[in-house]
């Protein structure tokens, strides 16, 4: 089907921006044991039984190859004071594990500490999305603490309130 007008990437992009998510960070470790991590808002929950999550990844990524080949992966989901963490794991920097507090799991995925939960995955499937590419993760082990979630809207970083029409729960 052709389009009547050319279609406009970056307004589609802010369209897209006017649904919030939460932000992420996924990690994983290189067959040489290399620390890989990138930020992303692409995390989603699929399945409760088997526990399946997905994300996306960029074909155009420094990391593609990298997360591509990996067997399995870790999302980090950040507490709101954990912006300066998303901004890092999303720049062209040398070593973006250089000074960052973490522990590994037990499958070597790099666990940022601070986050509000970490879900640890086997990589179970991996499907074309056309500039990207989807990765389905069953989850093996996850933990997770009480927090505030840094959420991301238009472009923005924000933090969540509590509704002023609703009762406090």
């Amino acid at each position: 089907m052709k389009r009547s007008r050319a279609f406009d990437h970056r307004d589609f992009r802010n369209a897209l921006g006017q649904f919030a998510t939460g932000v992420a960070i996924v990690t994983a470790r290189t067959k040489r044991g290399r620390c890989i991590g990138l930020t992303v808002n692409s995390f989603a929950s699929v399945s409760l039984n088997p526990p399946l999550v997905l994300w996306s990844l960029g074909k155009a990524s420094t990391e593609y190859l990298d997360f591509t080949k990996a067997r399995h992966f870790a999302i980090n989901v950040l507490a709101s004071d954990q912006h300066h963490l998303s901004r890092r794991f999303s720049a062209q920097v040398p070593d973006r594990f250089a000074e960052i507090d973490c522990s590994d799991s037990i499958e070597g995925c790099p666990l940022l500490k601070g986050a509000t939960a970490h879900f640890v995955c086997r990589v179970v499937r991996k499907f074309d999305g056309g500039d990207h590419v989807i990765l389905l993760g069953e989850v093996i082990h996850y933990r997770w603490r009480q927090g505030e979630p840094l959420i991301f809207h238009s472009g923005q970083y924000h933090v969540k309130t509590h509704h002023p029409d609703l009762p406090d729960e």
